[in-house]
């Protein structure tokens, strides 16, 4: 299966993600070794290598089927702020139609969640961890219920949409020269140019001119998906103007119902092999690019073909019919469903539910923190009646 669109891409975490499968990681490799076998043969060639090898230092090891949105690494800061994000905060999918893998963590920790990626520290994150249990049990009865956690899904969700709303002020400033409150196409396509590297006042006078603007076939192919997406943010009456609130649909679509549609259009556009607009328990589960050459990606494979057939059953397709409808996967985009948060409450209950009272109790959230948190703290449990 090949996509017919580009992504726009970023890394995640600051890493530099290539499959193991792939002829890159590959030709990597056969290089280490060819510059290793001329070590005493050529001093010059060792500094080459270590060049090499530290490129490589960083690179995991991930399935060959997933996505290469975080491939390319942004050219700059203004980049990152006038790009529309490939991964949502508290969004079940990303962009390009693959698993929020970090969707439990997002949900549970809100604007919480950097503090326990930065502060590895396991003591300290068992105290954050127990704070937050104190918040989410509002009863005060020491036990979460679907409820509860319900609730506080919902509020965390918030804060991602808040934080989000917060960053685009600051990025609908910075490609609104005029400060007119309006943003033109034009303008956001030279600060777009400006961020890859061309001259800015160069490019504003070419567009003024109405000149053709010599760029690569890849930015090119990126302006043509962008200036779509620009056009379904601008609300009727379509000015071809963008104020912040359009701009905010146009970088977060899930702010917008409108761009929410247009965002499920496009990931059923990439997953559907038969044009039918509707998604198979088939084509949400096929592999969408390279193939395993051996064992280990394969089996890194295989599990990532059954997440996607869990949520496909048990979650996406609401009726159990097989079939996965636009309106099912725009209600199961939506972060701000109730019912969905309700869904997801229960779900993360079942995941760490030793003792099968449809409840939490503090234990066997430090248990599973890293379900949670990302963190391991089952170290740091036993002592807990100690600190609560």
């Amino acid at each position: 299966m090949v996509f017919r669109r580009v992504h726009l891409r970023f890394v995640a975490k600051g890493r530099l993600w290539i499959a193991t499968s792939s002829p890159l990681y590959h030709r990597f490799c056969r290089n280490i070794m060819h510059l290793r076998r001329g070590w005493c043969r050529c001093p010059g060639s060792i500094s080459l290598a270590l060049l090499v090898a530290l490129l490589l230092m960083d690179v995991q090891a991930r399935p060959a089927n997933m996505s290469s949105n975080r491939d390319k690494k942004p050219n700059s800061k203004e980049e990152n702020e006038i790009l529309p994000p490939d991964h949502l905060n508290g969004v079940k999918l990303e962009m390009d139609g693959h698993l929020n893998k970090d969707f439990h963590q997002e949900v549970f920790l809100g604007k919480d969640m950097e503090e326990f990626e930065e502060d590895s520290e396991p003591r300290k994150n068992r105290k954050k961890l127990i704070e937050i249990f104190s918040k989410v049990d509002i009863n005060e009865d020491k036990s979460i219920s679907a409820k509860e956690m319900q609730r506080w899904i919902m509020e965390k969700t918030q804060e991602h949409f808040q934080q989000a709303v917060k960053e685009n002020k600051l990025s609908f400033h910075a490609v609104d020269p005029d400060g007119d409150g309006h943003v033109t196409w034009d303008e956001y396509r030279v600060k777009f140019l400006a961020s890859k590297g061309f001259d800015e006042k160069e490019v504003a006078e070419k567009i003024k001119r109405n000149e053709e603007l010599k760029v690569d076939e890849e930015t090119q192919e990126v302006l043509e998906s962008l200036k779509d997406r620009w056009f379904q943010a601008d609300n009727p009456p379509a000015d071809q103007l963008l104020n912040e609130e359009e701009f905010l649909s146009f970088l977060h679509p899930e702010h917008s119902r409108g761009m929410l549609k247009y965002m499920v259009k496009e990931i059923v556009r990439d997953l559907d092999q038969d044009g039918n607009k509707k998604l198979t328990l088939s084509e949400f589960i096929s592999l969408p690019m390279g193939t395993a050459e051996n064992q280990e990606a394969q089996d890194i494979d295989d599990d990532w073909v059954r997440e996607r057939k869990k949520e496909f059953e048990e979650v996406i397709d609401a009726n159990h019919d097989g079939i996965v409808t636009m309106e099912e996967l725009e209600e199961y985009m939506d972060p701000m469903n109730e019912y969905n948060a309700l869904n997801e409450a229960k779900q993360m209950i079942a995941v760490a539910d030793e003792n099968q009272n449809h409840t939490l109790e503090l234990e066997e959230i430090l248990r599973y923190s890293e379900y949670f948190t990302g963190s391991k703290l089952m170290d740091y449990a036993r002592n807990v009646h100690e600190e609560f």
